[in-house]
C-alpha cells in the first residue's frame, strides 16, 4: 500500500513576542484577531449610536461636537446625552464580562456568573435599600450597591468554604440558594416602600441606562481601572487555577489566596457596574461564553470576555431603543439575549451528555 504524506504538526496555540533579555509575552493570533474584531465592532457600535436617533447627527458634525465644535444643540446631543450613556454601557459591559470570566473559571461552571450565584443580586439589594429605606441620591445607591455586593460575596464565600478551600460546585448552590433570598427580600421592601420609591428603585432593578451622565460614567472609569489591570495580571494564574486545585498546587500556585484574589477584584467590578446602571442581567453569563468560542480558548481569557461584554451591553441598548416604537431600558435586551442564549446552552451540553 502507498505510504501517506505524514502531517506536519500543528503550529503552537500561542507566540512569544520578546520585549527585552528578561521580559517576553504570550500572544494568541486567534484571540488577538478576535479582541481586534471586537474593539472594531464596538467602534462602529458607538458610531451608530451617537448619529442615531430623534436627533440625528452626520458623523462629520459628531466629531466636531468632541472637539469642541459644531454648534450648541449638537455638542449638548452628543457630550451630555449621548457619549456618557454610551461611555457607561461599554464600562458595564466589560466589568460585567471580565467578572463573568473569573467567576465561571473559579467554579470551573458555565452557570458560574455573579448575577446566578448571588454577587450581582446583593448589590441590588444593598442598592435598592438605600433607595426604599435611606431615600438615598445616585452616591449614597452606588455606595448601597458595593457594600451590598461584599457583604454577600463574604457570605457566600465563607459558607461555601469546607476547611480551607472552596469548591466551585458548593460555590454555586449556595449562590442560587442566596440569590432567591435576596430576590425576595427586595420584593418584600418595594411592598413596604412609597408609591414614588418602588417605582423608582423597580426602574433602577430593570437595569437601564436612561439618563445616565458623567456622574456614574467618572466613577466607573476610576473603578475599571483600578481592578481590571490587576485582573488582567492575574490571568496566567487563573489558567493554572482551572486545571484543578491539586494540579494548580503541583505547580506552585497558591490556589486559595489566588482564588480569593480573583473573586475580591471580581465583586469589585460587579458591584460597580451594578451601582452605575443597576443589574444588567445575563452578560456576565453570556459574555465569557461567546468569547471562548470565538476564540477557541481554553483559558479564562479576562481581554476577550471583557470586550464582548463591552460589544453586547451598547448593542443591546441601541436594540432596544429603536427596536420597538418604546424605549425600553437595556435590562429588557440583555435579559431576552441572555434567556435565548442560556437555552441554547443548556441544550448545547444535554446533547453533549448524551
Amino acid at each position: 500500500m502507498p505510504s501517506r504524506t505524514p502531517r506536519p504538526p500543528a503550529g503552537p496555540a500561542f507566540r512569544v513576542l520578546r520585549l527585552g533579555e528578561r521580559v517576553s509575552l504570550r500572544v494568541r493570533p486567534r484571540a488577538a484577531a478576535v479582541c481586534a474584531a471586537l474593539l472594531t465592532a464596538v467602534l462602529v457600535t458607538a458610531v451608530v449610536t451617537l448619529t442615531t436617533g430623534d436627533y440625528p447627527i452626520p458623523v462629520p458634525d459628531v466629531l466636531k461636537a468632541l472637539t469642541g465644535g459644531g454648534d450648541p444643540g449638537t455638542r449638548f446631543v452628543v457630550d451630555s446625552l449621548r457619549l456618557p450613556r454610551l461611555t457607561t454601557g461599554i464600562l458595564v459591559g466589560a466589568a460585567l464580562g471580565a467578572s463573568g470570566a473569573v467567576f465561571q473559571g473559579v467554579t470551573r461552571n458555565p452557570l458560574g456568573s455573579p448575577d446566578v450565584i448571588g454577587f450581582g443580586t446583593g448589590a441590588a439589594s444593598g442598592a435598592v435599600a438605600v433607595l426604599v429605606l435611606a431615600h438615598g441620591g445616585p452616591g449614597e445607591v452606588a455606595l448601597g450597591a458595593l457594600a451590598g455586593g461584599l457583604a454577600i460575596a463574604t457570605a457566600v464565600y465563607l459558607l461555601a468554604l469546607r476547611g480551607r478551600t472552596v469548591q466551585g460546585f458548593r460555590l454555586v448552590l449556595i449562590g442560587i440558594g442566596v440569590t432567591g433570598m435576596l430576590t425576595a427580600f427586595n420584593q418584600w421592601m418595594l411592598t413596604r416602600a412609597s408609591l414614588n420609591d418602588a417605582l423608582t428603585a423597580q426602574i433602577w432593578l430593570t437595569g437601564s441606562l436612561n439618563s445616565r451622565g458623567w456622574q456614574q460614567a467618572g466613577p466607573l472609569t476610576l473603578a475599571l481601572l483600578a481592578l481590571l489591570p490587576p485582573l488582567l495580571l492575574l490571568s496566567p494564574r487563573a489558567d493554572q487555577l482551572e486545571l484543578g486545585d491539586e494540579s494548580a498546587h503541583t505547580l506552585g500556585l497558591r490556589v486559595e489566596r489566588t482564588r480569593l484574589t480573583l473573586m475580591v477584584l471580581a465583586v469589585g467590578l460587579v458591584a460597580a457596574a451594578t451601582a452605575a446602571a443597576g443589574p444588567v442581567g445575563f452578560v456576565a453569563l453570556a459574555a465569557p461564553q461567546i468569547s471562548r468560542r470565538l476564540t477557541r480558548s481554553p483559558g479564562a481569557g479576562f481581554g476577550p470576555a471583557a470586550l464582548t461584554g463591552a460589544l453586547l451591553v451598547p448593542l443591546s441598548d441601541l436594540a432596544a431603543q429603536h427596536a420597538l416604537s418604546s424605549e425600553l431600558p437595556v435590562g429588557v435586551a440583555t435579559g431576552a439575549l441572555g434567556g435565548v442564549y442560556l437555552a441554547f446552552l443548556l441544550a448545547a451540553q444535554w446533547r453533549a451528555a448524551r
